[in-house]
């Protein structure tokens, strides 16, 4: 939450005098210090409402601090997370997993504790901790940041109990992996008609749909990994050529890294399609059949094919976790950086360069897709990472129906979640070695498309911010874990490898909804509706919808490629190819006519330039209609302040709304403005779009 965290709150209310029940701590109220919970209320508040398997490791009272904040209530530590809960605070029950205080242990990414003026101290999974603290400070890996001052005398052990608690629990993280998600039940939402606010895709039907809604007619549902027995790391469904038979896919994908063989991602409206894969397993020996299974899949029908090298120009993985350590360190409040050298150290860093990187290979794909009628195939060894980023950041610039609200959360749905994105291995506080935020960076590039295009995106920034914050909360399962299997095997939708994948979505039964798991799409749990309406940006052109789309016009301006073309795409230049497959069967390319050939392009000259420079083809045609250009270069990437500097806010101050109310009064502001600027919508469809029913019924 762009204002502070989520979870379900604890409903504690001051009392004088309880029986102690298994916690230790003062057991009277003397003179004016404020009124502490007892075990009994903690421990009865939990029984009735907290996280399955969740329960209370310590707690203290304290007071949350910041720029003119000095909340009184109490600091808890569970097995989950860290949670302060204001005093006098009660859940609402329309969103029941809304809090602005609550700090999973998966997110804490610094823990200090502070005694006196100077006197600070680290505290590291593990640490023993030195003296009774004053204050605690606990920075998120999300970049927000929760104070707590504790009193001085009686009430000094349990600050001590409580911080220790917190050292020991994150150091004991598989808890965490070993969560199973959160039913409606356990929130009180019963009702038998409640649907996913998005297809999941985790069945058969969602996929049909899906690709009848993309028309890929040339394009089929393959059922052949239902038992995940192809590939665990991907889904249960995914889509092939209408004429490759699901035995040739079996055959095909175990040549492929991880099994994970070339399959559509998006069909381009003109004509192309944009499908990725792992790498070739070099080490495999198919046979002539295999090979021609593997190149028909690759070919997808066209007779122009492009290999991306998406690793090429890329950063590592290794590469972007040491930019976002180095961000966060640079974002701390304490940071030792001195003004003058700011923007200088945030350069240093390199995280905006990497934004930069995935935005101009991601324009660069997007012009392949267009220039011409053909499979635009991205390879990356393991296939789930920089060619989930990479397609969805191209679908943004070429698909106005991924910039809706409702079709970029199925963007990611389909891209990320279901295309097997180790979400719990790269975001975790683990410290392995293949820990990257590639998630995180794909949204800052989404954010920067939205401060580029502002109206042609439906959703804000306050909704990325949301789905930012919604990566480390341990109410669902969506963003912890690695793969479709992993996720229906914790949330008990399955009981074993080999069985067939029967989600609790397919057939619903009377009542059954009480059972289903939530998604990190079921914002209306976590969000009020007044917040909700944030997720819409008021500056959205609604002629931009899926409706207005450019398919009938696409088709006139592409063109088919040269008969049996095979392409490499590496270095922002496009290199023929002798044969698709690195085996020595595999059909050769007959000669290309220096037609076809790439111009050596210019330092200053794009892809675009190279592509629809050639008078044959572009000439002086416009671009298509519907496709976003993004700039890439110097101050054309920016710094996501709101989000990277909440830790600060006193750095804000004046520029960043802080507060909910903040936030209402700058939007109207803003809506105010725009009606004036641009009339282009009516007061009357105004009205209704801001209308949170209207907006909950379409995020559903």
């Amino acid at each position: 939450m762009w204002w502070g965290g989520r979870g379900q709150s604890f409903n504690i209310a001051p009392q004088k005098e309880e029986p102690e029940m298994g916690l230790s701590g003062p057991k009277s109220n003397p003179g004016n210090r404020m009124p502490e919970p007892s075990s009994h209320q903690l421990g009865s508040c939990l029984a009735s409402g907290c996280l399955p398997g969740e329960h209370i490791l310590a707690w203290a009272p304290g007071r949350r601090k910041g720029p003119g904040l000095d909340l009184p209530g109490t600091l808890i530590c569970t097995n989950f997370r860290v949670t302060f809960q204001p005093c006098g605070w009660q859940r609402n029950q329309d969103t029941p997993l809304s809090s602005e205080n609550d700090f999973a242990l998966i997110n804490i990414g610094r823990l200090e504790a502070v005694s006196g003026l100077s006197r600070v101290q680290l505290l590291r999974p593990g640490s023993q901790l030195k003296f009774i603290p004053e204050e605690l400070l606990l920075h998120g890996r999300d970049f927000r940041l929760l104070r707590v001052g504790f009193e001085a005398g009686g009430l000094a052990p349990q600050a001590f109990q409580v911080t220790m608690a917190i050292i020991q629990a994150r150091a004991q993280s598989s808890q965490v992996q070993q969560y199973r998600g959160i039913t409606l039940s356990k929130v009180g939402k019963v009702s038998g008609s409640r649907k996913p606010p998005i297809p999941l895709l985790e069945t058969l039907e969602d996929w049909e749909t899906e690709c009848k809604k993309q028309g890929a007619r040339g394009w089929r549902v393959s059922t052949v990994n239902e038992r995940f027995d192809v590939a665990t790391s991907l889904s249960g469904y995914f889509w092939v050529p209408n004429r490759i038979l699901d035995s040739e896919v079996r055959r095909a994908f175990a040549h492929f890294h991880q099994g994970r063989g070339p399959r559509l991602s998006w069909h381009h409206p003109g004509g192309s399609d944009l499908l990725r894969c792992g790498g070739f397993y070099i080490a495999s020996d198919p046979n002539k059949e295999d090979i021609r299974a593997v190149e028909s899949m690759l070919q997808a029908g066209h007779s122009d094919v492009v290999l991306v090298e998406t690793m090429d120009e890329m950063p590592s993985l290794a590469d972007i976790q040491l930019a976002h350590l180095k961000l966060r360190a640079l974002c701390l409040p304490d940071s030792s950086v001195a003004e003058d050298k700011w923007l200088s150290a945030l350069e240093g860093t390199r995280w905006l360069d990497y934004v930069r990187s995935c935005l101009r290979k991601a324009n660069d794909i997007s012009v392949l897709v267009t220039s011409r009628v053909r499979s635009v195939v991205l390879q990356e060894l393991g296939d789930r990472d920089f060619n989930g980023l990479l397609s969805s950041l191209v679908q943004l610039l070429l698909a106005p129906e991924a910039r809706t609200l409702f079709g970029f959360q199925s963007l990611v749905q389909r891209e990320w979640v279901a295309a097997g994105h180790p979400f719990l291995t790269r975001l975790g506080d683990t410290g392995a070695s293949e820990e990257a935020p590639v998630f995180p960076l794909f949204l800052d590039c989404a954010w920067q498309l939205l401060q580029q295009f502002p109206a042609e995106f439906e959703f804000s920034e306050f909704f990325l911010l949301a789905l930012h914050d919604s990566i480390r909360v341990p109410d669902t399962l969506t963003f912890l874990r690695n793969t479709p299997w992993e996720r229906g095997k914790k949330s008990g939708q399955f009981n074993s490898y080999t069985q067939v994948y029967t989600p609790e979505y397919s057939q619903p039964q009377a009542g059954s909804s009480a059972h289903l798991h939530l998604s990190v799409w079921d914002w209306d749990l976590r969000y009020s509706k007044e917040q909700i309406s944030q997720f819409l940006n008021p500056g959205y052109d609604p002629e931009h919808c899926p409706d207005s789309r450019f398919s009938r016009q696409q088709q006139s301006l592409m063109v088919p490629g040269p008969p049996s073309s095979m392409w490499l795409f590496s270095r922002g230049t496009l290199t023929p190819l002798n044969q698709l497959c690195p085996w020595q069967d595999s059909s050769s390319l007959l000669a290309v006519s220096s037609h076809w050939l790439p111009r050596p392009a210019r330092s200053s000259e794009s892809l675009a330039d190279q592509e629809w420079g050639l008078p044959s083809h572009w000439g002086a045609c416009p671009l298509p209609p519907g496709l976003l250009l993004p700039g890439y270069l110097g101050p054309q990437i920016r710094f996501w302040k709101r989000c990277y500097l909440r830790g600060r806010p006193e750095v804000q101050m004046g520029s960043s709304a802080l507060t909910v109310s903040a936030l209402q009064d700058e939007l109207s502001h803003l809506q105010e403005l725009l009606r004036q600027w641009t009339p282009r919508i009516s007061p009357e469809n105004q009205s209704k779009k801001r209308d949170p029913n209207t907006i909950l019924s379409q995020i559903r």
